[in-house]
């Protein structure tokens, strides 16, 4: 299995210009190539051939790209082929060939928003405490933990914070890890961010909440400098240190939480939430967004995979909220705000989100007590 190596780099001042040249022109083949695609498609044309020869053999020798010779050829080579396979994987979507959400299509990328540029073995060599980036050079790295194996590629990124990574693709064996006898269902909700089946509740870190006040008057200053001013970029700079703030420590609380969850538990079941739909709930939308459940669910998996865990995920539709998780029987619908209920038919009391978590490990085949198969968790 792949896996990703994410570390924090530190370009030398020489070095600033030649990475800003790079991601220029990435940029460049990548969005003279979508053009020339969506031209095409516009036109009722099929695909054209010998696009990447247009917007970089080609280009190179006039006068308004010759500039595009002034880096290396490996990372404009790879930004054409990612365009490429975004614009495959656009239509088979479309076409109903690919599984999961439907993908849009690939967008024009902005000099302001993240930039990255993606290098094969040809064009970097790793060091131990540095990447050597072809017609860049040895760029300092802080290596927070080993490479299990030489990495198949780099992709080096500057973030609208201003910062410098260096992602690294290398292949992984997985790492069982010792088995347990424990079994856990998840519920994921607002006022915790997840419900146990063994009755823990997780409190909700609310991180954007918390940042709110000093992102709106980010905002707020930013708004009130004049375009193109030093002052403006200082200010958007600001705003988007603030962003990234938030964005580290959720990253931060999800690692540690599905850790934790997968090294005492030998199977994990959580429930099917329809996330984007949900978040058109324009009342409960901003906190949604602030709890991370769908990055959560995708690291949970990962994990899962990478050690060696069972990892369910039960239909959406489950009445997991309206059935007793001790006779089973279906209680009818419940208001969000009954957060208690009794059961009518067996007199249990229950917590509404506690009993919801016994559902989904119930109807993830983890219960014994409710599956009837005699499962061996």
């Amino acid at each position: 299995m792949k896996a990703r190596f994410k570390y924090r780099i530190y370009p030398k001042p020489h070095q600033i210009v030649p990475l800003a040249k790079a991601f220029g022109c990435a940029r460049v083949v990548w969005n003279d190539a979508l053009a020339i695609y969506k031209k095409a498609s516009s036109e009722g044309n099929p695909r054209p051939q010998g696009v990447d020869k247009q917007v970089i053999t080609k280009a190179k020798k006039t006068e308004e790209r010759a500039w595009l010779s002034e880096v290396s050829v490996v990372h404009l080579q790879q930004s054409f082929r990612d365009l490429q396979l975004a614009w495959n994987n656009f239509f088979k979507s479309k076409k109903g060939e690919r599984k999961g959400k439907q993908v849009g299509s690939p967008k024009f990328k902005k000099k302001q928003s993240r930039q990255a540029i993606r290098f094969t073995q040809r064009g970097f060599t790793l060091h131990s405490n540095s990447v050597k980036i072809a017609k860049i050079g040895h760029i300092p790295m802080v290596v927070s933990r080993p490479l299990p194996c030489y990495p198949t590629s780099v992709t080096i990124i500057k973030d609208t914070a201003g910062r410098y990574f260096a992602s690294f693709v290398v292949e992984i064996n997985p790492e069982p890890m010792a088995k347990t006898d424990k079994s856990v269902g998840i519920d994921l909700g607002l006022n915790h961010f997840a419900i146990l089946s063994d009755g823990e509740k997780i409190g909700n870190p609310r991180l954007h909440k918390n940042m709110l006040r000093r992102i709106k008057k980010a905002n707020r200053r930013l708004s009130k400098a004049k375009k193109d001013s030093n002052r403006r970029k200082r200010r958007k700079l600001r705003l988007a240190k603030l962003h990234a703030k938030v964005k580290d420590s959720r990253n931060d609380f999800l690692h540690k939480l599905t850790t934790r969850l997968v090294r005492e538990n030998q199977a994990l079941a959580v429930e099917n939430l329809n996330v984007s739909g949900m978040v058109k709930n324009r009342k409960l939308s901003r906190a949604i967004s602030d709890a991370g459940w769908y990055s959560f669910r995708s690291i949970l998996d990962a994990k899962c995979e990478k050690y060696g865990r069972d990892f369910v995920v039960i239909d959406r539709w489950e009445a997991t909220s309206q059935k007793c998780s001790a006779c089973g029987k279906h209680g009818g619908k419940k208001e969000l705000n009954v957060r208690a209920w009794t059961c009518l038919h067996c007199g249990e009391q229950h917590d509404r989100d506690i009993n919801a978590a016994k559902n989904i490990k119930a109807a993830g085949g983890l219960s014994e007590a409710q599956n009837g198969r005699g499962s061996e968790y």
